[in-house]
């Protein structure tokens, strides 16, 4: 079944070339995962996750598509799309900031939808207005570069400092301009792996670290205060999301940056106050859980009236981190494309995957978003069309 050819929804009634008259929501399943979700959300990597597809089609037959994300329940996450879908039908695909103002209403009276639910709806009329300019969106959006550099973050490394030192050697042999510590969380643990990572990979070698909220204030500044010590990139997440005051602290107090803003809800207007009130030294967004090719676009800029960097989250899958690409490739405060590792997890529903050369992934020039999906294996994969 073709994403041009399937029906899951009729369409909307009227309009005109540019209405978005149908809207599919794929539900896909990804390999077997423990039935323990607790052991799921351990993230260990070494399985290919569940996954949703979004197809949107105006009324001359034009089409869109983006991946989104699905948590552990992807029948879940493709429900909780499903009132955008209906916010969506009938509209004009060119009009994305009408778009972007109603929904800030619409969702905050009733809706609250996650924050992965919208930033798809966007990608995919993205990917429609690029096919109807006959243009890539990267070139929509200011092209400033054709290849990005690539660094890789590991997934949480259960067999502890000897399994981040091989990936971080095998990141640096493959020639990727960077490797991402995600540690198990106890401080003592993870000032090992730190220092036994930079000891076996160089002083020359890009290093970040990303504890995901794990560590409290004082945890998080002796790590930083090591991290300097031992030359890493930035430190990011060091205390919970929305620890404000910690983080503040820490921004202040430490010289390696200190990276945040990845999972806040209304995009760069909720990533505004972070900025503003100097909450982090650099912030993070993407194109799956912060509202999709616009809002990444805005936050990028606001950070850069600030001077400062915008770094973007890895999105999973590589069909979503091809989206981020053509973002990433406008910008110029933001340093690198971020892939996890091990990449062939995540690199699948491709006819044809990211073109790394030398650690630099090159931007796709074709119309739209310029993804070549393998619709064989998402049919294979779709378990239900919302």
């Amino acid at each position: 079944m073709n994403a041009t050819t399937s029906a899951a929804a009729a369409p909307a009634g009227g309009g005109g070339a540019d209405t978005i008259r149908r809207i599919e929501i794929r539900v896909c399943r990804g390999d077997s995962a423990p039935d323990d979700v607790r052991a799921s959300s351990a993230l260990p990597g070494g399985s290919r996750p569940p996954f949703v597809v979004l197809t949107l089609e105006t009324g001359d037959g034009v089409t869109g598509t983006s991946f989104a994300f699905s948590t552990f329940n992807p029948r879940a996450a493709g429900e909780a799309m499903v009132p955008v879908k209906q916010f969506f039908l009938g509209r004009d695909v060119f009009e994305r900031e009408r778009a972007q103002y109603d929904f800030r209403r619409f969702d905050r009276s009733w809706t609250l939808s996650p924050i992965y639910a919208y930033g798809p709806f966007d990608n995919a009329s993205w990917d429609i207005i690029g096919k109807k300019a006959g243009r890539s969106v990267s070139r929509l959006l200011g092209r400033a570069r054709d290849t990005v550099p690539v660094y890789v973050s590991s997934m949480f490394l259960p067999q502890g400092e000897d399994a981040y030192v091989a990936q971080a050697c095998e990141a640096k042999a493959a020639g990727f301009r960077g490797y991402k510590i995600h540690p198990g969380g106890r401080l003592d643990e993870d000032l090992a792996v730190y220092a036994a990572v930079r000891e076996e990979v160089g002083p020359d070698f890009a290093l970040m670290v990303d504890p995901v909220g794990a560590y409290t204030y004082a945890e998080a500044l002796t790590a930083g205060r090591a991290l300097e010590r031992l030359g890493y990139r930035w430190l990011e997440e060091p205390v919970h999301d929305v620890d404000w005051l910690s983080q503040q602290k820490l921004t202040a107090a430490l010289d390696i940056p200190v990276v945040g803003t990845e999972t806040l809800a209304g995009g760069h207007r909720g990533t505004s106050q972070a900025i503003a009130q100097g909450l982090v030294d650099a912030v993070r967004t993407d194109v799956s859980w912060r509202g999709g090719i616009t809002d990444v676009m805005k936050t990028a800029s606001l950070a850069d009236a600030f001077g400062m960097r915008c770094e973007l989250h890895t999105c999973v899958y590589h069909a979503l981190d091809l989206v981020n690409l053509q973002c990433v490739s406008a910008l110029t405060n933001c340093t690198y494309l971020e892939l996890l590792y091990p990449l062939a997890d995540n690199d699948f529903g491709l006819a044809h995957g990211i073109d790394i050369v030398d650690g630099h992934a090159a931007v796709p020039d074709a119309p739209g978003l310029g993804i070549a999906y393998d619709w064989d294996f998402i049919d294979d994969r779709t378990v239900t069309v919302l």
